[in-house]
C-alpha cells in the first residue's frame, strides 16, 4: 500500500487530488491543512477506508515532524500555499512564511525515507511572458512578486535536495484552474458568484489581459498520470489549457451562460500582480493527459450542474 500525504489537502486542487487518490485501495491518504484557507467540507468521503485528516500547519516544525515520522510516508504532495493574488499582495510576510513550510517537508521527507515530493508551483513563477508559450527549459522566471520568488524558491530546494541528498520531486506548475470548489478569490468562481446575484462583475485595467484556464478534472488527471506512470521525475511540468481568453471574454460567457443581468465594471489596474498574458507550452502535459480538455464553457456548466456552488452574498 502507498502511504501519501497530501498537504493542503482541504484546499481545492489538494481536495480534488485526494478525492481521486483514495479512489484507489491502494493509497493511504492523509491529509494535512491548517484549515486558513482550505475547509475540512471539501474533503471527500473514502469508500476503502484509507483516508485520515489532521489539522496541521507545515510552516510550524514540530506538529509535522510528529506526523511525517509516526507514517512514514512513500509519496508526499506539498501543495499547502498561501494563495489568491490579492490576498498575497496584501500579506506578502505570510506568504514568506511558506518557504519554512517547504524546507520543514524536505528536512522530513529526506529523513523519513520518502521516495519523491510532488510540488505544487505555478504559472506565476513565468512573471510578465518574454515568448509564448511559456515553456519549462527555456522561459526566464522573473516574477519578483513574494509569492512568485515562494514558489521559485521552492523549486530551487527541491533541486538542491535531489543533488545533496537523493531526494526525488516533480514540480506541477499550474495555470489557472478552475472548478465547483474553489474559493471566491479566483476569476471563474468571483464572476460566478456576482452574476448569479446579478451584481456588477468587476474586472481589474481594460479585461484585455489574457488567461488560459484549466478545468479540475484535468489537472487531477495530468497530476496523477505523472504520478502511477513515474513521469517527469526530478523534472518540471506545465499544467494547464493553452487556450487563450481575455478577461472581458470570459465575464461576458458567465453572464450568457447564467442569464445574469450583471453588467461589466472596469476599475483601476492592479499595481502589481495582474500580467498581461498566460499561455503554457503543453508539449510535456500531453505525454501524461491525452484527451481533449474541457472547453472553458462546458467546465462552466460543469460547475452550475454539479450543484456545488455555494452563493455567496
Amino acid at each position: 500500500m502507498n502511504k501519501i500525504l497530501v498537504t493542503g489537502g482541504a484546499g481545492f486542487i489538494g481536495s480534488a487530488l485526494t478525492e481521486r487518490l483514495i479512489n484507489d485501495k491502494n493509497n493511504y491518504v492523509v491529509v494535512v491543512d491548517n484549515l486558513f484557507s482550505g475547509n475540512i467540507d471539501k474533503l471527500p468521503k473514502a469508500k476503502h477506508n484509507n483516508l485520515k485528516f489532521i489539522k496541521c500547519d507545515v510552516n510550524q516544525r514540530e506538529g509535522i515532524s510528529e506526523i511525517m515520522t509516526t507514517f512514514q510516508f512513500d509519496y508526499v504532495f506539498h501543495f499547502a500555499a498561501f494563495v489568491g493574488v490579492l490576498k498575497t499582495l496584501k500579506n506578502p510576510v505570510g506568504v514568506l512564511a511558506d518557504l519554512d513550510g517547504i524546507k520543514n517537508i524536505l528536512d522530513l521527507c529526506k529523513n523519513t525515507g520518502v521516495k519523491r515530493v510532488y510540488f505544487s508551483s505555478s504559472s506565476e513563477v513565468y512573471g510578465e511572458p518574454v515568448e509564448l508559450p511559456q515553456n519549462e527549459e527555456t522561459t526566464p522566471l522573473n516574477s519578483r512578486l513574494p509569492y512568485a520568488i515562494v514558489k521559485n524558491a521552492g523549486e530551487a530546494f527541491l533541486k538542491a535536495y535531489h543533488d545533496e541528498y537523493g531526494l526525488d520531486y516533480t514540480i506541477f506548475r499550474f495555470f489557472n484552474t478552475y472548478g465547483p470548489k474553489q474559493s471566491r478569490n479566483f476569476v471563474i468562481s468571483k464572476f460566478l458568484n456576482f452574476a448569479l446575484n446579478n451584481k456588477d462583475i468587476t474586472i481589474y485595467g481594460n479585461g484585455k489581459q489574457t488567461r488560459t484556464f484549466c478545468y479540475i478534472n484535468d489537472n487531477i488527471d495530468a497530476c496523477v498520470n505523472s504520478f502511477y506512470n513515474e513521469k517527469f521525475v526530478n523534472d518540471v511540468l506545465n499544467i494547464g489549457n493553452d487556450f487563450e481568453f481575455t478577461i472581458n471574454h470570459v465575464a461576458e460567457l458567465v453572464i450568457k451562460i447564467t442569464k445574469s443581468k450583471s453588467k461589466i465594471i472596469f476599475v483601476d489596474p492592479l499595481k502589481e500582480g495582474d500580467m498581461t498574458r498566460r499561455q503554457p507550452d503543453l508539449t510535456k502535459m500531453k505525454t501524461v493527459f491525452t484527451k481533449k480538455h474541457t472547453s472553458l464553457e462546458e467546465g462552466i456548466k460543469n460547475i452550475l450542474k454539479e450543484g456545488l456552488f455555494e452563493l455567496e452574498n
